[in-house]
């Protein structure tokens, strides 16, 4: 409604004058899923500011997981009650056209959303003898003040609102209907990681020295994005997608300023899903992380950059395939040789995983390329359930211990199967899955989305994509192999007693991986479904 309008309905006439502002419209009952995270993420910090310390735990698990479940739940009444699945509806366009909620939004923020709350369940986990997070952050490493700290058993809760910043930034990103909001999230979703990857108890330096490569590197390539909306605004004058394609359409602009746009808007988005030659900070960061925020990078940031460059190639420059297609044609084959490949050589399990992601972000990019609604409709398949499995490889990683942490060195894994069979059969099955053995939900992903790209004309990608897989399935046999084929060495790590949350993250990867290998026809339906709606004009 407008000032005008609001205004004649309380009898002043003065609003009905030429240049009243209008009030914008918000739909507030589409936008609660992002309302409903970040609100909780806010009363998170009032929380860390006025309750004493030794309550702030409690109520912040509560808040954390009572927010993505209440935000969970609103999606999927949105998806269920509205016209946006009605046959033929293009989705709704929300805040002023600054956000879409169709489909493929609602999928993806309810992928997240799960994912989400399954990595809390990593963050959230106290059980063990040594925390996943320093006590003091601000603490010299190795200073009495450090010290200090972990004798008192100090924990930092200020990780429960920083995640649900960073989740509310994920949820807002693929759905951002115009480049400035997207940038915002992205802004928003990237800063609180920035904070929680430095948060590691466990060799600090590392953990320091990682979050601030992925802020130095996070930081370029969001300058490179923003460059990208400049060119693209000058090409088209505005910030909308809608508008961008139309302009696009019509072929009435600078060029040059055009295939600039998307050039930069390329390399952000790219740097965020880890593809090569922008992939140079995700081993780092990966390995120096608090290992939950690894898995909670490896599995919700990836979901959302997806999304966001789906929505940016598909919706604004869907009639440019054939400019943007080659270009991306070749990242797609540089990342997924690059990291099967560079894995080969790795001895940190974290590092072996983080070049494991970039090869999966190849393979989903060998779907997106096909630029359908079957190469849609697999990438989101994909990405679902590649997220439950990482998020269980990653949980699995911290129960086997050393006495200072984690045991990340791959030689402390040799005899495991021997120490833990459950444990190392676990792991087993995980890796098994990024490999893509049949029955298992890695399986299903890869065909999918091999098939999509054949469908799309791209069979040489798919070859590619093959011997890829085949190269990243020796070090993930080698990793088996080495379990449970090996002696286990005379002072191994202990496997530590999996508490609730860890355990049912695990059992969750775990099920997903297996459930969905064998009977994945429902996610692929309503991945299908979810996809047809971003073609419809």
């Amino acid at each position: 409604m407008s000032l005008a309008i609001a205004l004649a309905g309380t009898g002043a006439v003065a609003a009905a004058a030429p240049g009243a502002i209008a009030a914008p419209s918000i739909e507030y009952s589409q936008l609660a899923p992002m309302l409903v995270v970040f609100s909780a993420a806010v009363i998170g910090v009032l929380v860390e500011a006025f309750v004493p310390r030794e309550l702030r735990r409690a109520i912040h698990l509560l808040l954390t997981f009572g927010a993505l479940v209440a935000a969970f739940v609103w999606t999927c009444v949105i998806a269920a009650s509205s016209t946006i699945f009605a046959k033929g509806s293009a989705g709704h366009v929300a805040a002023m056209g600054a956000v879409a909620v169709d489909r493929p939004t609602l999928f993806i923020q309810g992928t997240i959303l799960v994912l989400a709350a399954v990595s809390v369940l990593l963050i959230a986990d106290a059980s063990h003898d040594v925390s996943s997070f320093a006590g003091q952050a601000a603490a010299v490493p190795g200073s009495t003040e450090e010290r200090a700290g972990l004798l008192a058993g100090l924990v930092h809760t200020e990780i429960y609102p920083l995640t649900l910043f960073a989740v509310g930034g994920m949820l807002l990103f693929p759905a951002a209907n115009d480049l400035l909001t997207m940038f915002v999230a992205l802004e928003t979703l990237s800063l609180p990681l920035y904070l929680l990857c430095g948060l590691a108890r466990r060799r600090r330096l590392l953990s320091a020295e990682a979050a601030m490569k992925y802020f130095l590197l996070g930081a370029f390539s969001s300058a490179f994005f923003l460059f990208g909306i400049a060119m693209l605004y000058g090409y088209s004058g505005s910030v909308s997608l809608a508008s961008i394609a139309s302009e696009a359409s019509t072929g009435a602009g600078s060029d040059t300023l055009l295939f600039a746009g998307i050039g930069l808007t390329g390399v952000g988005l790219l740097f965020k899903i880890g593809a090569v030659p922008f992939q140079s900070w995700k081993p780092d960061v990966y390995q120096g992380a608090p290992t939950p925020i690894t898995a909670l990078m490896a599995s919700c940031t990836v979901v959302s950059a997806f999304g966001a460059l789906i929505r940016v190639f598909y919706v604004a420059f869907g009639t440019l395939t054939w400019d943007w297609r080659p270009a991306m044609w070749v990242v797609a084959i540089l990342t997924m040789v690059a990291g099967a490949v560079i894995a080969i050589t790795q001895t940190d399990v974290k590092r072996l995983l983080a070049y494991s992601s970039i090869a999966h972000a190849g393979f989903i990019l060998t779907a997106v390329i096909s630029a359908s609604v079957q190469g849609l409709s697999s990438s989101l398949f994909y990405l679902a359930t590649y997220g439950l499995s990482t998020i269980g490889a990653f949980a699995v990683i911290t129960l086997v211990r050393d006495p200072g942490g984690e045991a990340d060195h791959l030689s402390r894994w040799a005899g495991l199967g021997k120490r833990s069979p459950l444990v190392a059969s676990l792991f087993a099955l995980f890796l098994i899955t990024f490999a893509g053995i049949p029955l298992t939900s890695g399986f299903m992903g890869k065909f999918a989305v091999f098939q999509a790209a054949v469908n799309g004309g791209a069979t040489p990608l798919v070859i590619v994509g093959v011997v890829s897989s085949a190269i990243a399935a020796f070090f993930y046999v080698r990793v088996i192999v080495l379990m449970f084929f090996s002696d286990p060495v005379p002072d191994g790590p202990k496997v530590a007693v999996p508490s609730v949350f860890t355990g049912t993250a695990v059992a969750l990867g775990a099920l997903s991986a297996v459930v969905l290998g064998i009977f994945p026809w429902p996610v692929l339906a309503l991945a299908s479904r979810a996809a047809s709606q971003l073609f419809v004009r």
